[in-house]
């Protein structure tokens, strides 16, 4: 059973990478990275202005707890997390999915980093990463039993980031970017640490 979920769900993402075209290009390095604010899953302000008070800032767009590809990025983020904070920076995650699948999420990687949920994608967008599934996907999906209206929220609702990964320095500039619709797909942990 837990195969067959596993092969519908990597045959979705090769359906969304193959049939996917994305409007997004993401933002690009040397581009001044725009401000937001949003509540983490300890329901404390996160802003970026705050966080690059106190060093560089690994920004993560992530899907959800129900993306085995997502939590893996996410386990792997958590394990690396004091070569992160040893640097002086801080990692945020960023999701369409409501705050009471961010608490699923942080029982299955374990964390301790602040994950947000962007409410009404302004975050997703202000970073250019949010687009709406299409209806092909979305069937596939619903055939996994998920469905983005209660995942999400009707604010949300079907729309999902591209896996992107940004690196901001202190002054607000990114430094690197990682953008690929492909969800198998990661930045390496040993890659982004060059940048801070």
């Amino acid at each position: 059973m837990k195969k067959n979920i596993l092969l519908a769900f990597a045959q979705t993402v090769m359906m969304l990478v193959t049939t996917c075209s994305l409007a997004q290009q993401g933002l690009a390095v040397n581009q001044q990275a725009p401000e937001f604010a949003a509540l983490d899953q300890n329901g404390k302000t996160i802003s970026l202005k705050n966080l690059l008070n106190h060093g560089a800032v690994v920004l993560i767009f992530y899907r959800g707890e129900w993306c085995p590809f997502c939590n893996k990025r996410l386990m792997e983020l958590e394990k690396s997390l004091s070569q992160f904070t040893s640097r002086g920076a801080s990692v945020v995650a960023v999701t369409p999915q409501k705050p009471e699948y961010i608490v699923k999420t942080i029982q299955k990687t374990n964390a301790h980093f602040s994950i947000l949920h962007d409410a009404g994608l302004k975050i997703m967008k202000s970073y250019d990463v949010a687009y709406k599934v299409d209806g092909r996907a979305l069937e596939r999906y619903k055939k996994m039993s998920l469905d983005f209206n209660v995942i999400n929220g009707e604010e949300n609702s079907e729309n999902l980031p591209v896996p992107a990964v940004y690196v901001i320095n202190k002054q607000g500039k990114i430094v690197y970017r990682y953008f690929d619709i492909d969800y198998r797909n990661s930045a390496p942990i040993e890659v982004i640490l060059k940048y801070l």
